[in-house]
């Protein structure tokens, strides 16, 4: 069984150490699929847009420099080409993709190897539950003082979101904070230092905290630009519509009170039909 230093949340060690879970602490340490997670992880952060000229982008060049023959130099059909200086780049980089996937059984078991490498290396640490009043970067700061991770690349792991941990964090650069969820196995070999809540290394419930935990469900999205209007509007549209309707279908319908009579036509003459 591997065990890890136990912190309260003022920063005081505790006498007794804390039993971390089996099935994720086991010993296992993979070091070849630790190298490919961290490769693969490195590959999809780039963004692929290096680019260079090759001679059939470089400007110019369209003219022999001199005639092919008498003039006693080296025959030449561009100045653009690679071996002239402001030609072409021969194989350069083009725009690319590098991502790339992994199983889902490798990145669990990257992400495996990289907390049994820190627990190994007995840069674990736990903590009890780490709860924050309001963002306050001097309190998380003074903790990690206390439990001797000043100046070195920390990685905090909550147990769940916790939004005032996170912006007391944000402004240590050494220190990343995210749900232990989340972290992944680059994150972890990233970090000189891991410390964990303790609620979620003992299978607790993850806690909202923070402003997150008095914010409303937020509804289901709507389609942008679709504005619902208020009801009550939308009945006295409705209503005001339908009395105009019935409004102008009686008027269309009756006849006129006095209708002037249209001049009558006379009828045209009939033309005599031409005796041959």
């Amino acid at each position: 069984m591997i065990e890890a230093p136990l912190y309260s949340a003022a920063g005081a060690r505790q006498k007794a150490a804390f039993a971390l879970p089996g099935d994720l602490f086991d010993g296992t340490v993979h070091e070849p699929v630790l190298h490919q997670a961290v490769k693969t992880y490195l590959g999809n952060q780039r963004q692929g847009t290096a680019m260079t000229k090759t001679r059939s982008f470089v400007s110019g060049g369209n003219q022999k420099p001199w005639r092919q023959k008498g003039t006693g130099r080296a025959r030449q059909g561009t100045t653009r080409a690679p071996h002239w200086r402001g030609g072409g780049i021969v194989f350069g980089p083009i725009p690319r993709d590098y991502r790339a996937g992994l199983p889902r059984k490798v990145r669990q078991l990257a992400r495996r190897s990289a907390f049994n490498a820190r627990a190994r290396e007995e840069a674990l640490f736990v903590v009890e539950a780490m709860e924050f009043a309001a963002p306050k970067t001097s309190q998380l700061a003074g903790l990690l003082q206390k439990m001797g991770l000043e100046g070195k690349k920390v990685l905090v792991l909550s147990n769940g979101l916790n939004p005032n941990l996170v912006l007391s964090g944000r402004n240590i650069p050494s220190v990343e904070v995210m749900r232990f969820a989340d972290a992944s196995a680059y994150d972890v070999i990233w970090a000189d230092s891991v410390v964990v809540e303790q609620g979620a290394l003992s299978g607790e419930a993850p806690v909202v905290t923070g402003a997150a935990a008095g914010e409303p469900v937020a509804a289901k999205a709507r389609k942008p630009g679709a504005v619902k209007k208020p009801a009550a509007r939308t009945a006295k549209k409705d209503a005001a519509r339908t009395a105009k309707k019935a409004a102008a279908r009686p008027k269309a319908e009756r006849k006129p009170a006095k209708a002037r009579k249209a001049p009558a036509r006379k009828p045209a003459a009939k033309k005599k039909k031409e005796k041959d």
